[in-house]
């Protein structure tokens, strides 16, 4: 159809751009955005939204970027959509990535310059076998590349500018939305739904082409506070408790079985995920993740009894536990109302792929926009290797997420969401 060649040079650039920028996230801040690189991101995307002529754009006192695609004359009454995508990265390694363009790859190992122990192959990333022959985009090999999220950034950016280009593509209004510290699981906790006002939403934060995530983890934190008795070493006979030993006792009597190590598919774990704290006072954080709600509630109880032991072992020791919902699974409301992703599965179909419904081991902002009553399915985006040096993506899959975005767009305004 017409107009829906995307402008991958525009697109190349975006990404290229938005990934040099340090944008990691912070669980331990409480400010929103965590962090004030994030801010430098959030801030482009506003002047940017701008220059290609986007309407009633905005940024909030907490970095939540908004902007308008008008619907396309005769749309006008067509449903309100909603794209969103992430600014902030992950926050085990740094942001501001050199970005490394490997054009027309031809299948050799992919050796990252800064870090030559870091070496990219179709054995040890089993994905890039597809990829032979595209536009590879790498880190340099000390840093995250940042395609989680800055791939659905570029992405959302490059196809607005698109639909503001090219008038004749049938569309309804679409609400972006680009925010921050989705990595630390606040993505949208201060998000007014009311001013994105859309009807079913799309975040751009999927991996392969044709994935779309429709469920996603269950997650809850846990906090283990432990406090010991205090001494001076020389004279710690019989009477020191050391809290940083209980510490790591607590984590080694979890059990192997339930941990990210040893689980795939719809398995769940128990993640410990940070110790702080001296011989007095220690402090261990965790992360509880499964597809079911039962399947959370055992792994609380996994938490709970370890903590019990360790009281037994040790009762002159305090050890107390706390829980905290982060998210729940998005298939508990989306399969009450598919049209979110029957449409993209359309799109995916329409744009030449084979549409894979997918349950994501992790979780997207779509969870909680999900559970808040705006139904958000994910879509992909092309990144692989994320969280690590390592991350990859190629320009042909983020166009091709751009066009299935330009389809689902479409078909909304077709009637296929009435």
């Amino acid at each position: 159809m017409g107009g829906m060649k995307i402008d991958t040079a525009d697109l190349l650039g975006r990404f290229c751009r938005y990934v040099r920028l340090e944008t990691r996230s912070d669980a331990h801040s409480e400010t929103t955005p965590s962090t004030p690189g994030q801010w430098d991101l959030l801030r482009l995307l506003e002047r940017e939204l701008r220059e290609i002529g986007a309407s009633e754009v905005e940024i909030g006192e907490h970095g939540y970027v908004l902007a308008t695609i008008p619907a396309s004359p005769g749309c006008e009454a067509a449903p309100t959509i909603a794209w969103f995508a992430h600014a902030d990265t992950a926050t085990e390694l740094p942001g501001g990535a050199t970005p490394l363009v490997h054009r027309a790859w031809d299948g050799k190992p992919i050796v990252l310059p800064d870090d030559p122990t870091q070496v990219l192959t179709v054995e040890n990333s089993p994905h890039l076998r597809g990829a032979i022959g595209q536009d590879v985009i790498t880190a340099s090999g000390k840093t995250l590349l940042g395609a989680d999220d800055k791939a659905g950034v570029a992405i959302v950016m490059a196809t607005a500018r698109h639909l503001l280009r090219h008038p004749e593509i049938r569309h309804g209004k679409i609400r972006l939305c680009f925010n921050p510290d989705e990595e630390i699981g606040r993505g949208v906790d201060k998000l007014d739904l009311e001013r994105v006002g859309a009807v079913a939403a799309y975040t751009l934060d999927g991996e392969s082409p044709g994935e779309i995530d429709w469920e996603t983890f269950s997650a809850d934190a846990a906090t283990v506070e432990i406090r010991g008795v205090a001494s001076h070493p020389g004279w710690a006979k019989d009477v020191m408790v050391n809290a940083l030993r209980l510490a790591g006792r607590f984590v080694a009597s979890l059990p192997m079985e339930c941990s990210p190590e040893r689980t795939a598919d719809r398995d769940g774990f128990v993640h410990p995920t940070e110790i702080s704290g001296n011989s007095e006072r220690a402090t261990v954080r965790l992360i509880l993740r499964d597809f079911e709600l039962d399947g959370l509630a055992a792994k609380r109880a996994v938490v709970e009894r370890a903590a019990a032991e360790l009281r037994a072992a040790e009762p002159r020791a305090q050890v107390e536990v706390t829980f905290a919902e982060q998210y729940r699974n998005m298939r508990y409301w989306l399969e009450k109302d598919m049209r979110a992703v029957e449409l993209a599965q359309a799109a995916v179909r329409a744009c030449g792929l084979e549409p894979k419904l997918r349950s994501v081991r992790g979780g997207t902002d779509g969870s909680k926009l999900t559970a808040r009553g705006l139904l958000t399915p994910n879509i992909f985006t092309g990144m692989h290797e994320v969280h690590s040096q390592r991350e990859w993506v190629t320009l042909q899959d983020m166009t091709q997420s751009a066009e299935v975005l330009l389809k689902i767009a479409e078909l909304w305004a077709s009637g296929g969401g009435r």
